[in-house]
């Protein structure tokens, strides 16, 4: 495995990845040294069940409390010195760490904390045990996709574009809104590809006229079909026999991609005959509810980062990257050998990569930002396309267990089974959420130990999980969030996920809406529930611990009650954060900003030219602003504005909005199709429009990670209690409005 990771490295990619030219010397110095150590295939057999030998040994002894904590200590103190130097081999030593530790925690629970004595114990107790048992088989699996990441580069292109192949652009739709998919078209238009070796095709399941018009305006094909049968995965299918294209690039309809895009990806096709599919990342534009109702877009990794940041690099490593349903490019030869995009699940996109995978063919990944989207609005939204990515992978699970299939490696079995089973995350964390209350509330004990002693092997597994997590993940997953995403979604995703496994395909397949405004702020009441009853049990059983410390029992109790205490604070500060995020923030603007600065210039009524820099853009306007000293147009005056890219000028003629300071707002009430195009151009189509943005967050630090969701926490309860206060009012008002009108009836 080392000679075999080491004949790999030239194609990583060092570029980012926070590892110094000296820790990579270092890196090269231990590898090289372990590879003669193990030339021998002997050697590595004895070595390999040396090691085997002293892990178990090591993990399955038992220690007395004092010399538990004092391994604990020891344990961690080694995990932060190794979080604190650079190094690959030294990643890979605190991952093993972190393994051992989690592995030592889960031996000790099945061994010595099982002896329930009635039945409220065992269950709680069993419950508790399968949670752990879960989220230790989904670290060890997180730890084995992520650990070494490939960091594929682009391939080049052959200098003769004779040579370079044709490809068809598909772009599905069925009830998006226009306005959300012109500027997917047109963008999809200016790619850089040779004009007789590229079409566009927008496949529209909704057969409207007015996107008929206008693909003829904007010089693209409009395809469409009688019926919607198998929804996005049979829109794509229906217009395979209708193009002919050697390669086939997928986009949702809101999703605008840079001019570079097939310039990116086509060279590993080109590289590797048996590449099937190329996959980029999804980034969006617009914060998802979560960044928005919590005020993180752009401070704080999203819920999609860690996928498209680290866990689709670690899959490509091992030949098992996944395709996303858009923002890739497929073989047609490969789509057509396995049937078609997959038709057997509500998760298209990941069934027919695993059907590649399972035919011998290759999938990359490029973890270079070529397009952007929109996020969805509302929670209601968000929820309810996680709820079908949660039933469609546990339709595969059901129907192509990655166990029992025949055609993949191992590497690629284990992969895909993460996958799978991530999304049975709900049972696990709703248990987490509500077993502090069996003791608190019933007495009952999960644990047959002391306090003391559950700490002293919870903690350390805690603690080095999380410096491992961070180390491997902090630049796209910031530590403690992934608690709070899941404690939104359990609720929701874990009804659907067992009904795949028990009746597949029972449910259909749901369009997720993009585009649209939420005028004013609420709470979601539907969406919040779960999380309010979940959060007035907590609060309950934090009441009766508190209440149960007062009495002034004995040590032992005491410590017991301590802990549940402890582990109910942390059940609250997700759950409040979960109610903060059904508390919907205004958005007023239907086509959302992006912030950037780009030369311009403005031409005003009077023919003066006045040279200035953007300070963001949108589909529909632009921000600007003016040097000091220039002058300012007014309201509603009619400008000229220039944006420029390079050496190419785009020029649109406009209408002025808005002026704060030296700060101007336009919009482009009549623009052509090919003004449009031109905007498209020099904005959302340039090739750097999101490389430099993706990922730029701050380093991870776990306790600053823990603070900030803290203050989340008690954000949400604010929220809570505002809009809790507010609907009283509002209740008490109609009440006193219907007690009038009722009085007012009796007495006419």
């Amino acid at each position: 495995m080392i000679l075999k990771r080491k004949s790999m490295r030239p194609q990583r990619q060092r570029a980012g990845s926070g590892q110094s030219d000296d820790a990579g010397n270092w890196d090269d110095t231990l590898l090289e040294a372990g590879a003669s150590l193990l030339a021998s295939r002997w050697s590595r057999v004895l070595v390999t069940l040396a090691a085997a030998l002293l892990f178990t040994s090591a993990m399955t002894v038992h220690l007395a409390l004092s010399k538990q904590w004092v391994f604990a200590i020891l344990c961690m103190g080694a995990a932060l010195a190794l979080s604190r130097m650079r190094g690959r081999v030294l990643t890979v030593s605190l991952v093993a760490l972190s393994v051992f530790i989690s592995l030592r925690y889960l031996y000790w629970r099945v061994t010595q904390t099982l002896s329930f004595t009635n039945s409220l114990d065992r269950t709680f107790g069993y419950l508790l045990l399968l949670a752990e048992g879960y989220a230790v088989l989904m670290l060890l699996c997180s730890y084995f996709q992520t650990l070494w990441p490939l960091h594929r580069r682009p391939a080049p292109l052959p200098a003769d574009t004779s040579d370079w192949p044709t490809v068809d652009v598909y772009i599905p739709t069925y009830n998006e809104p226009l306005d959300v998919v012109r500027q997917s078209v047109l963008a999809a238009t200016l790619l850089d590809w040779p004009a007789d070796k590229l079409r566009v095709y927008l496949l529209d399941d909704g057969r409207r006229d007015e996107f008929r018009a206008f693909c003829e305006q904007a010089g693209v094909d409009y395809l469409t079909r009688p019926d919607n049968t198998h929804a996005k995965a049979g829109n794509l299918n229906a217009a395979l026999p209708k193009t002919s294209g050697e390669f086939i690039a997928v986009f949702d309809c809101d999703h605008v991609t840079t001019r570079s895009f097939l310039q990116v990806c086509m060279g590993w096709f080109l590289k590797d005959p048996k590449m099937a599919m190329v996959q980029t990342p999804h980034v969006f534009y617009s914060p998802d509810p979560f960044e928005r109702n919590l005020e993180t877009y752009r401070k704080v990794p999203n819920e999609g980062d860690l996928f498209y940041g680290v866990l689709q690099n670690g899959n490509d490593l091992w030949n098992a990257a996944f395709f996303c349903g858009s923002c890739a490019v497929l073989r047609r030869s490969a789509l057509e050998d396995v049937g078609g995009v997959a038709t057997e699940s509500v998760t298209e996109d990941a069934l027919t990569a695993l059907k590649m995978s399972m035919k011998g063919y290759n999938t990359g990944y490029l973890a270079i930002p070529q397009a952007a989207g929109l996020a969805t609005e509302s929670l209601g939204r968000h929820i309810g396309q996680r709820i079908r990515w949660a039933r469609g992978m546990a339709e595969i699970f059901r129907q192509f267990n990655p166990l029992l299939i025949s055609g993949l490696t191992i590497a690629q079995r284990l992969c895909y089974l993460s996958a799978m089973m991530h999304f049975f995350f709900g049972l696990p964390r709703i248990v987490f959420l509500i077993t502090p209350m069996a003791f608190l509330f019933f007495g009952a004990h999960v644990f047959h130990a002391s306090a003391l002693m559950v700490l002293a092997y919870v903690v350390p597994h805690l603690v080095i999980s999380s410096i491992s997590a961070s180390r491997i993940q902090g630049r796209f997953r910031h530590s403690y969030w992934s608690e709070v995403y899941e404690t939104v979604l359990a609720w929701y995703v874990i009804l659907p996920a067992l009904q795949a496994v028990l009746r597949p395909g029972s449910r259909g397949f749901n369009v997720t809406s993009k585009g649209g405004v939420i005028r004013q702020s609420f709470l979601d009441w539907a969406m919040a529930r779960p999380y309010i009853v979940l959060l007035i049990i907590n609060l309950a059983g934090f009441a009766v611990g508190v209440a149960g410390l007062i009495r002034s029992p004995g040590w032992p109790e005491a410590m017991s009650i301590l802990f549940n205490l402890v582990w109910v604070t942390y059940n609250v500060m997700n759950l409040s954060a979960a109610a903060g995020v059904a508390a919907e923030s205004k958005q007023l603007r239907l086509t959302p900003r992006v912030q950037i600065e780009l030369p311009a210039a403005v031409r005003l009524a009077d023919g003066s030219r006045v040279m200035c820099q953007t300070s963001d853009y949108s589909q529909g306007g632009l921000g600007l602003v003016l040097p000091e000293n220039a002058p300012l147009p007014q309201r509603g005056e009619r400008v000229v504005v220039s944006v420029f890219r390079d050496d190419y000028e785009g020029k649109f003629p406009a209408e002025v909005q808005v002026c704060r300071g030296r700060t101007v707002g336009v919009s482009f009430p009549a623009l052509t199709i090919d003004q449009e195009r031109d905007l498209m151009r020099v904005t959302f189509s340039r090739a750097d429009s999101w490389v430099g943005s993706w990922g730029r967050y701050r380093p991870d630090r776990p306790l600053r990670s823990l603070f900030e969701v803290l203050g989340v926490g008690m954000r949400g309860l604010k929220e809570l209690g505002r809009h809790l206060l507010m609907g009283g009012r509002e209740r008490f008002a109609r009440s006193a409005e219907a007690q009038a009108s009722e009085l007012g009836s009796k007495q006419s």
